[in-house]
């Protein structure tokens, strides 16, 4: 029953972070997203059959840190009216998204524990469920998507940061940071889980407040 309720949390995590993404570009002046349908909530428009479906999954059923992507949103920094702080916006609407919805999840979480005498057990259950697992999941494409590895989005951040001299062979090694991340997670799963401690702080802070409820 949890994976059940898993994959739709964890659907809807992504898509919200991948239109914030093509909505902030829009605002910064590249339409590109949104002509190729990018500024929707159609799944399908979002999602990658691998990064978004078959390895959670197989994460999930291998009790493994669960961890996903979708199909990366075309931007034209080019186009952007205020560079280089466009492309710093644009690269991080999709966290600032995650952490609200991480927010207004852990509220409803509590008003669902201070209420729980209104709402019948076997709903209160699920919902419950479904607002853990979608904190979790959205601190974690939060907190994930700072690692400053290229493509992630927080290099974008650093590459913007960085003097041009380092700037260059910074995003180059981009080409690579998909092998350093599957390296991380399968081969030194130790130190993938130190990067991603700010999940477990962050989710004991939310856990407290929610007690707060009960």
């Amino acid at each position: 029953m949890d994976f059940a309720l898993f994959i739709p949390v964890l659907l809807a995590s992504i898509v919200l972070h991948e239109l914030a993404h093509a909505w902030q570009a829009r605002r910064e002046g590249d339409d590109t997203a949104e002509r190729l349908g990018r500024i929707t909530l159609n799944p399908v428009s979002h999602l990658d059959p691998v990064g978004s479906v078959i390895l959670p999954a197989v994460l999930w059923f291998g009790g493994g840190v669960i961890f996903g992507w979708a199909k990366p949103v075309p931007v034209d920094p080019s186009r952007f009216r205020s560079h280089p702080w466009s492309d710093i916006r644009v690269s991080m609407a999709g966290i600032v998204v995650n952490l609200a919805l991480a927010g207004v999840l852990t509220l409803v979480m509590a008003a669902l524990v201070a209420g729980a005498d209104l709402v019948p057990a076997s709903i209160g259950n699920v919902l419950r469920t479904m607002c853990y697992q979608g904190i979790f999941l959205n601190l974690l494409l939060a907190v994930f998507n700072l690692i400053p590895i290229p493509p992630l989005d927080g290099s974008h951040v650093v590459a913007n940061l960085l003097p041009d001299g380092l700037a260059r062979p910074y995003r180059a090694a981009g080409r690579y940071g998909f092998l350093a991340l599957m390296a991380l997670i399968f081969f030194a799963p130790g130190a993938f889980s130190v990067l991603l401690a700010p999940v477990e702080w962050l989710m004991g802070f939310a856990d407290s407040f929610v007690r707060l409820w009960a």
